[in-house]
């Protein structure tokens, strides 16, 4: 029932008989529609639908960057994988961005559930509300890893050898501008590891991708080999 309902009636026009995979945000089925009418649509579910495990339990902090493209930085995320993803306000990020991100927060939601559909993931990654750069030292993972291309050593190199997919990993990204000597002090006193994805500048949304397709790489194929 509610929106997704109507989407299903209204646009897509659906009509008993056709099957649709559907989630309850923990499993996922092949099911039958047995009735399509305004907001209410019900289906018969037929069987369960395999899906597959992460790797790795990956959460996401983003130093908040314009909102066209920390969009498709939720876009992309969710697509491989993370399971949350915190914005976060840094020294250098832009201001009256992080006040602006809390009427976002609905919005971004719903990118991430729409992309979890695309993506046909079973569960849609959590997005917390925007913190400032020193809360979000605080969350807690077994590996926490903050990008800085200041001569930072590779992120592969700092992995660990045993790798499972019960593992948490934390991967923090700085604004466009980059961290401040203080933030990478306060990082590093916390327990965090800088790393870096190569010589190259990267914009936030390129650092997020690249550093998300590392992780979930490197813990995939370790627990290949279990």
């Amino acid at each position: 029932m509610g929106e997704d309902a109507r989407h299903l009636t209204r646009v897509l026009r659906v009509e008993a008989g056709q099957r649709f995979e559907i989630s309850d945000n923990r499993a996922a089925w092949l099911a039958e529609v047995t009735e399509a009418r305004g907001a209410r649509v019900v289906f018969r579910v037929i069987e369960a639908i395999e899906s597959p495990g992460f790797p790795v339990r990956i959460t996401l902090i983003a130093a908040i960057v314009k909102f066209d493209r920390f969009e498709w930085m939720i876009e992309k995320a969710t697509e491989l994988g993370v399971e949350r993803i915190l914005p976060m306000e840094a020294a250098r990020s832009e201001k009256g961005l992080f006040e602006a991100a809390r009427k976002r927060a609905e919005r971004w939601g719903r990118i991430a559930r729409e992309c979890s559909q695309q993506s046909r993931r079973t569960r849609v990654p959590d997005i917390m509300p925007a913190a400032r750069f020193e809360a979000c030292l605080e969350e807690q993972a077994g590996y926490r890893y903050f990008l800085d291309e200041r001569g930072a050593p590779p992120l592969l190199s700092l992995f660990p050898k045993r790798r499972t997919a019960a593992d948490e990993v934390a991967m923090m990204l700085g604004p466009e501008g980059g961290w401040t000597d203080e933030e990478r002090q306060s990082a590093t006193l916390a327990g965090w590891l800088p790393a870096s994805l190569g010589p190259l500048i990267l914009r936030a949304e390129t650092a997020a991708t690249a550093a998300l397709a590392v992780v979930g790489s490197a813990w995939m194929a370790a627990n290949s080999l279990q």
